[in-house]
């Protein structure tokens, strides 16, 4: 198969217009795989398509208008794919929200963001909307991809009885890159959440500038299982994707995520520590009732195999050990690695600081665990560690397009044309968080070094 080129934020103007240029370079190339009843099912592009065609005629039906904010309570698949794209299609605002959240949060967020259409998917969320069903009379459609024969709501209607079976597909009105595409609520850990406000060109821009840290071809294929509310697992495991023309595979849980990756098989993992640090979690637990030979091995294994990235990195001296390095390889490495797929060439972790302990075992077992940082309002990357400089105790140089300085405390502050338009309807806290010149402040302090990697160090107090 042919390498197909990277769509440029320039080409694609939009997030849906980054999808519509996709469908037209590789239209019969496999999209996305996802589990539906018993079986993995495949979508190519040009399919994909069909289906964002019936949500989009579906939804231009409701006498929305340009701007009108639309609420996706979803677990990751084709669904929330489509629906996203749809409605950016024609000019509206996508909110996403966690699929499991306290009924008030999402009340408080829906009705801040004035959403107009709530799609969701279980009886069960159904059941928590019902409880504050009288907070969200702005709401004018709500939408359940199940059935649900006992619900009763004159603004409730199921996903089948709200698509038409097949569609012609509308012209594109997503309009320019500067237009908001999205409303991203922060967790509110300080007072209630705030709405992120991310452009198209922000989120264009940021999955773009990553493809100079780490190289994504159409030839790769994600596991996707990180929600998608997540920005990170949004401009990465989504936009980015689309850009290059990569598979996306959607795991069906994590509970099953072990059996996801040794099916899937993917390229590249896009995760957070904690998904590390439970699959070490479950190496460890094999090791106290494994042989003294065996654990020997193992350790040796990450010993040597630490010292060989730390060769290649040029921070060290060549060793004779590495010459066992094949039969470690052969007998220790590759038997973990094959828990994860046994195809990965590279994992990328963000999200929150990954202990140095998980990155050593994991790069020492020939894993290349790349560290990065980020915020929500950051659409969310700023710095990553490209695989030739890795260090993995920091979490990388800044991204192309962003820059960065030190203010009071040292605290980090960023520029770029990742850094959100500002928080939705609260000018009080974006003028908070962005001065005139457009530097934002990230709340984190911060060391860089001379190689121009960051080193997160604490969190910026006023006190």
């Amino acid at each position: 198969m042919v390498e197909q080129a990277v769509i440029s934020p320039e080409q694609a103007r939009t997030l849906h217009g980054l999808f519509l240029t996709r469908v037209d370079a590789t239209p019969d190339k496999v999209a996305y795989r996802y589990f539906h009843h018993n079986n993995w099912c495949e979508l190519t592009w040009m399919q994909m398509r069909s289906e964002v065609a019936r949500w989009q005629v579906a939804l231009s039906k409701l006498g929305l208008e340009r701007g009108d904010r639309v609420a996706i309570m979803l677990r990751n698949g084709p669904i929330w794919i489509a629906f996203d794209q749809a409605a950016m299609s024609l000019g509206l605002v996508g909110v996403p929200l966690y699929t499991v959240d306290r009924p008030d949060n999402i009340a408080y967020i829906v009705n801040d963001a004035d959403v107009k259409v709530l799609l969701f998917e279980t009886d069960a969320q159904w059941q928590g909307l019902r409880t504050v069903i009288d907070q969200l009379s702005g709401v004018l459609r709500f939408i359940s991809v199940e059935n649900l024969p006992h619900a009763k709501s004159p603004r409730l209607i199921t996903m089948a009885e709200f698509l038409p079976r097949n569609a012609v597909f509308l012209t594109d009105l997503s309009g320019l890159s500067t237009d908001l595409a999205s409303i991203i609520y922060t967790s509110g850990t300080t007072g209630k959440p705030k709405g992120v406000m991310l452009s198209h060109g922000n989120m264009l821009s940021n999955a773009h500038a990553c493809l100079t840290t780490f190289v994504v071809t159409g030839e790769d294929v994600f596991l996707s299982f990180l929600p998608l509310s997540h920005t990170f697992e949004r401009t990465l495991g989504y936009y980015l994707a689309v850009m290059v023309g990569a598979t996306v595979a959607f795991a069906r849980s994590i509970a099953l995520l072990s059996e996801d990756l040794q099916f899937i098989r993917p390229s590249l993992l896009i995760s957070v520590p904690r998904i590390y640090e439970r699959v070490y979690g479950n190496i460890r637990a094999k090791l106290e009732v494994s042989s003294i030979l065996s654990r020997k091995l193992f350790y040796l294994a990450v010993e040597i195999g630490w010292a060989r990235f730390e060769y290649a990195q040029g921070r060290g001296a060549w060793q004779a050990s590495f010459l066992l390095w094949p039969l470690l390889q052969k007998w220790v490495a590759q038997k973990v690695l094959d828990k994860l797929g046994g195809n990965l060439r590279v994992a990328i972790s963000g999200g929150a600081a990954l202990a140095p302990e998980f990155s050593r075992v994991f790069i020492g077992l020939g894993l290349p665990i790349v560290q990065g940082y980020g915020l929500t309002e950051t659409s969310p990357v700023i710095t990553g560690n490209p695989l030739l400089s890795n260090y993995p105790d920091s979490v990388g140089p800044p991204i192309q397009g962003m820059q960065l300085r030190l203010g009071i405390q040292a605290e980090l502050q960023v520029k770029g044309p990742g850094v959100m338009m500002g928080y939705w309807h609260n000018p009080t806290a974006t003028a908070q968080a962005i001065d005139s010149d457009g530097w934002f402040s990230t709340g984190d302090i911060a060391h860089i070094s001379d190689t121009g990697h960051v080193y997160i160090t604490g969190r910026f107090s006023m006190e």
